[in-house]
């Protein structure tokens, strides 16, 4: 029979979950956010926006599917996953099937969260956490393991943190077809577009992408278009750079840490290079061109999120996880929304009334989730 550790969910205001341990053993903090996505657990917990934060699944069965291999494809991207590795600090979930049965799976649920290193716990009544967190917004939290030295957990202030520096490429990353290649971000400007120039000899459509904890969806989509890409850390000035657009990531934290990125961005607005964001991308854009960002109640995390393109009938389901939202009211005069939310009427995207600049905050690489909006990435390749 098994038999699992208690483990205990603790919000800062006091308030106290208990259930069993599936995952990693070992105590952790961070905030408290919901999906209620029905699927894609894999890509959620792989999903660099998770960075710094326990994230709790409202669907009451997970794992019955198992996780697939987590191979490379050979220019680095994965294969299945969003990214090289968990980011999310912890999975919260109702019921764990230890059984699984998928023509893709290579392992358990739990065996991924113990061999990474990340605690899970199940047995949780994740509806009354949920509307917990609705009426009170999203949460600092802890999780203890019981018999264990869970120590005193220091929760940061998750606003506080810049997660983006945390998940960011360090290196400058050039992904052409199959291929990669990677050059120091000390590079002199001269010998680097010399190489990039080298590289793109297919004459590809070279498209910077800069990296805030972008999903590697995000990258496979861009190559499936036929486009170099230029993947550089989020606080590096890509203006110097020979390219035809630029891309800009989803990635997790407060967009307001980010100075140095909204500062590049900046720069390039006063071109007419087309731009894109995604998620973080599309706060980081608005930012640039003069909006403030603000923190939503308990956020955006789900796959069913209807969003209504300003100016049409238009309406298109989306995947989306994000907790902060560009505030439309402070967008100046050469700006407009692009999306709106039509569950709370919160901004979902942005475009420049005369420049080729647009941005959603939802994903249209999906992965998992919903593909409908996936024509962002050609309306992006077509302007370049």
């Amino acid at each position: 029979m098994q038999t699992d550790r208690i483990a205990t969910l603790i919000l800062d205001d006091g308030t106290t979950f208990r259930g069993y341990s599936f995952g990693y053993e070992k105590p952790v903090a961070g905030e408290v956010v919901f999906n209620t996505a029905m699927t894609g657990y894999p890509e959620s917990l792989t999903d660099p926006s998770y960075a710094g934060q326990l994230m709790v699944l409202t669907y009451p069965l997970i794992g019955n599917y198992g996780v697939p291999p987590r191979t490379f494809q050979p220019n680095g991207l994965s294969t299945f996953m969003e990214s090289e590795k968990i980011h999310a600090e912890a999975i919260i979930i109702s019921d764990y099937s230890r059984e699984y049965s998928h023509w893709n799976a290579q392992c358990s649920l739990g065996d991924w969260l113990k061999e990474e290193h990340i605690p899970g716990i199940y047995g949780i009544d994740t509806r009354a956490l949920t509307k917990k967190l609705r009426e009170h917004g999203v949460m600092m939290g802890r999780i203890e393991i019981e018999g264990m030295d869970n120590g005193e957990l220091t929760m940061d202030n998750y606003g506080e943190v810049n997660y983006v520096d945390k998940v960011s490429c360090k290196d400058i990353l050039v992904y052409s077809g199959e291929e990669s290649h990677s050059f120091g971000i000390d590079t002199p400007a001269e010998t680097l577009n010399s190489q990039l120039s080298i590289l793109n000899c297919q004459l590809k459509k070279k498209v910077v992408l800069l990296d805030c904890g972008v999903k590697h969806n995000i990258i496979r989509s861009l190559l499936k278009r036929n486009l170099m890409v230029v993947r550089v850390p989020w606080n590096y000035d890509f203006n110097h750079l020979d390219y035809d657009g630029l891309f800009l990531s989803n990635g997790p934290g407060d967009p307001d840490t980010c100075d140095a990125a909204v500062q590049n961005i900046r720069k390039a607005l006063a071109g007419d290079r087309p731009i894109c964001g995604i998620c973080m991308g599309n706060q980081l854009l608005a930012k640039a061109g003069g909006a403030s960002i603000y923190k939503l109640k308990y956020g955006h995390r789900s796959h069913n999120q209807p969003v209504r393109m300003v100016g049409s009938e238009h309406c298109f389901i989306t995947s989306q996880n994000h907790g902060y939202a560009v505030d439309s009211e402070t967008l100046g005069a050469d700006w407009e929304p692009l999306f709106i939310n039509m569950n709370d009427g919160t901004n979902e995207g942005i475009r420049h009334k005369t420049k080729p600049f647009f941005s959603s905050q939802f994903h249209p690489e999906a992965c998992s989730g919903p593909t409908d909006t996936d024509f962002m990435f050609d309306r992006f390749a077509k302007l370049l």
